[in-house]
């Protein structure tokens, strides 16, 4: 009997240190700004944070790199090419921001320092460069959408390309590990693929139909993507142990995700003018912004920084 009760008891306590650890992640917004771009219908896409204490942002349409401030002032740098369409962009390890420019008919990389010079590096086969990340080995890997490849280039602007092993994979989100390899989601087949620096492959099914886009490293050790058509969010450990959870509202079609400055994922959604966070135990919530939103990341000032697409803005949420 007291055995049973002991173990009764020990049940109790795991359970309400996990509902304590759940309540404590969950924190209401207190704060929340837009800043619009000065180029209007520019679209800002992708996001990152800068090796200069600002935050760096692509203009899809209006074919510029933008920079914003934390107090909200915004830089326009447009691009040599025209009709480059940039899409996403990341920090190299150089110091630099590099970008994908997406469909001009001569593909690119591109690589802007932080005083505002632009270098472009043509690729090989020219075939739609998505997603970019910073490498465990100092390169950014980059993905092909219809190439089915993943790209890796230097900083001195080497680019070498490594085969999907699954046809018509349509690689798009690309991010570094905790193991120290790519991860990254194939759209079209329905996979996580993981590919170490010497290009060796392993893929990872999901259910037909959920259309995983962007990935991320987790504050747990995993890595958590978006399932676009699935309409959740998606967690898969290093050893390939996939978790899913459904989004409270249904058909906001969830863009980009990020790590947030509290310990929890936040997410973008393209139809549902909302933000989400969801706690590393499934708890989600919703706040509503003023658009269809894109990328997110955690700027230097600890607020959640993000793309708003239909508002031609970057948002700002701090908790």
């Amino acid at each position: 009997m007291f055995k049973r009760r002991s173990l009764f008891l020990l049940r109790v306590v795991a359970l309400a240190l996990l509902v304590s650890a759940i309540l404590t992640q969950v924190t209401a917004a207190t704060s929340l700004i837009a800043y619009p771009v000065p180029t209007a219908g520019s679209w800002p896409y992708g996001l990152t944070t800068g090796s200069d204490g600002a935050l760096w942002f692509t203009e899809y349409y209006g074919n510029k790199i933008g920079r914003i401030t934390t107090d909200g002032v915004i830089t326009e740098y447009p691009l040599p090419t025209a009709g480059s369409y940039p899409l996403y962009i990341a920090a190299g390890s150089d110091g630099a921001l590099w970008f994908t420019e997406y469909l001009n008919p001569t593909s690119k990389i591109g690589r802007m320092t932080t005083s505002g010079v632009i270098t472009e590096y043509l690729l090989p086969t020219g075939v739609y460069p998505y997603d970019i990340t910073a490498g465990p080995d100092g390169a950014l890997w980059f993905t092909e959408l219809y190439g089915n490849r993943i790209g890796r280039i230097t900083t001195r602007g080497v680019v070498a390309e490594f085969p999907v092993p699954t046809a018509g994979s349509g690689p798009w989100g690309i991010t570094t590990g905790p193991d120290g390899a790519l991860w990254f989601t194939e759209n079209g087949v329905n996979k996580i693929g993981r590919m170490t620096p010497g290009g060796v492959v392993t893929e990872y099914p999901l259910l037909a139909g959920v259309s995983p886009i962007d990935i991320t490293a987790g504050p747990d050790g995993a890595l958590w993507f978006i399932e676009q058509a699935g309409n959740r969010i998606g967690r898969i450990t290093t050893r390939g142990v996939i978790s899913e959870y459904p989004l409270p509202t249904t058909g906001v079609a969830p863009l980009g995700i990020a790590t947030g400055p509290d310990g929890a994922l936040w997410f973008t959604e393209y139809y549902g003018a909302k933000l989400g966070r969801i706690t590393t135990y499934g708890f989600i919530r919703e706040f509503t912004i003023s658009s269809s939103s894109a990328s997110i990341t955690v700027g230097p000032d600890g607020a959640l920084w993000f793309t708003e697409l239909g508002a031609s803005a970057i948002g700002r949420l701090a908790q």
